[in-house]
């Protein structure tokens, strides 16, 4: 008997809907559904059959909810009975139209107990942090090794029949062998989808989004038991922990060979560093022979006269020392310059960079960093010059490695720290400095800031608190 209530009646072919859902205002089937058979009712009283003469939905429906489409879930109905039924063609289309919503539907997903699927990949870079190598090889040779086993593993699971679990006792049209027959089909488009769902999340993999990747094949395959739990069918747990191990791979893979690379960038660049510096050196050395040459010329010349000159003598006294000195910069690869060095414009203030160069004129190193890559000069703390200025940067680095503003990347040279907590631990280590600045000049800065727009007026910038720690507030200079 009819209660006055009206339901959804989903056409043959459509999946089923869940109870009490009803389609939102405009809501159309998908193209790939099939067709309603000409005169189907897609909405009838309550408890009544799936029969009328129209099929389209009444101009007024009761308790009208919008909501999602329907979840495809497997039917609880009997097995097949009859190949006219349509029921094999209806889920195998069934199963096309899920595995094309999956995509869709991923954000929203629900992984676990309850979990959301973020795919935002900066949120998820904030909550990982550094990154932490799943499988730790030594190169990334090691990483395309252990892909070509995973890889070989994979095809002989799927050349075995073990990718895809399924139940062998499934009938239809009373038959066996039809319904492992119907199994087998089932189970290679499960297959084909869930791996296509792999393929593309490996293509799309970035160092950050692992997490992403892994959460993205976990929802195919709980789609994939949904749909195929009449049949026991189900991506087998050796399969997955393959496909979740080529995902690991591949992110490390790409993590170390990004870090290769950097380091031979950074290769390069010392060794640049250091040819221009062996040139420099000699440079200078052949400066100072040909003026100590001229100079013992002169003295030669005065001396056969019977007089002398003083001045010269020291001069002479000046450059052997500037050759000695010269000769010992040559040798010892380990003295140079340590460098502080900020810039408020570019970082802010309470942002320090320490370096090291063995350059001639240090200057010249702190003159190609203000280069085009930053707006603003650099200014100068202090220059020091040290025997083992390799050793006392990494000390200075050490000592504030918890601040670097690059925790992915130490290699870096850039600090939260304010130029006096340098020159504090700097004097720990060498002594009483001759010449510090502790107050940033920021002449270009000041400058420019006038001009800025009002609402740029204002950085965000670490200032130190009472604790010793650093807290961000907007500066107004």
């Amino acid at each position: 008997m009819s209660t006055g209530r009206l339901r959804f009646n989903p056409a043959p072919g459509w999946p089923p809907a869940r109870a009490g859902w009803t389609p939102p205002a405009g809501w159309k089937p998908p193209s790939s559904w099939p067709a309603p058979p000409p005169g189907w009712q897609l909405w009838v009283p309550e408890g009544e059959a799936a029969e009328g003469a129209t099929a389209e939905a009444p101009s007024a429906t009761p308790d009208p909810k919008p909501g999602p489409e329907p979840v495809l879930e497997a039917p609880q109905a009997a097995k097949p009975t009859a190949p006219e039924d349509g029921q094999p063609l209806a889920r195998l289309e069934a199963l096309e139209v899920e595995n094309a919503r999956l995509r869709r539907l991923l954000e929203d997903a629900v992984v676990g107990a309850g979990g959301v699927l973020q795919l935002d990949d900066q949120k998820l870079l904030q909550e990982v942090g550094i990154y932490r190598y799943h499988h730790p090889l030594e190169n990334a040779a090691a990483y395309l090794q252990r892909l070509q086993d995973v890889e070989s593993r994979t095809a002989a699971l799927i050349r075995d029949g073990h990718a895809i679990e399924t139940s062998n006792m499934f009938t239809f049209d009373n038959s066996l062998a039809k319904g492992r027959k119907m199994s087998a089909d089932l189970a290679k488009l499960m297959l084909r989808a869930y791996n296509a769902e792999s393929d593309n999340s490996i293509r799309t993999l970035k160092a950050g989004n692992v997490l992403t990747a892994k959460r993205r094949i976990e929802a195919s395959r709980t789609a994939i038991a949904r749909l195929g739990a009449m049949m026991q069918m189900r991506i087998s747990d050796a399969y997955h922990s393959l496909r979740i191990e080529e995902i690991e791979l591949t992110a490390d893979w790409l993590m170390m060979k990004q870090e290769e690379k950097e380091r031979e960038r950074e290769e390069r660049a010392r060794l640049r560093e250091e040819r221009r510096v062996e040139r420099e050196l000699a440079e200078e050395r052949a400066r100072l022979d040909k003026e100590r040459a001229l100079l013992l010329q002169t003295l030669e010349t005065l001396n056969a006269a019977g007089t002398t000159n003083p001045d010269l003598i020291q001069r002479l006294a000046d450059i052997d020392k500037a050759i000695a000195d010269n000769d010992y910069r040559a040798a010892n690869i380990r003295a140079g310059y340590v460098y502080v060095i900020s810039n408020r414009g570019a970082f802010g203030m309470g942002v320090v960079k320490i370096g090291l160069t063995r350059r001639l004129d240090p200057a010249d190193r702190v003159s190609e960093l203000s280069g085009a890559s930053v707006p603003f000069r650099f200014d100068i703390h202090t220059i020091y010059f040290s025997e083992d200025a390799v050793t006392l940067e990494a000390e200075l680095h050490r000592h504030f490695a918890d601040r670097a503003l690059n925790q992915a990347n130490l290699r870096k040279e850039f600090f939260f720290a304010t130029p006096a907590e340098v020159r504090d631990v700097l004097t720990s280590k060498v002594g009483n400095l001759l010449e510090f600045t502790e107050e940033a000049e920021a002449t270009e800065y000041f400058q420019s800031l006038g001009s800025w727009p009002t609402e740029r007026h204002g950085l965000d910038v670490p200032l130190q608190t009472d604790d010793g720690r650093l807290s961000f507030e907007r500066s107004h200079d």
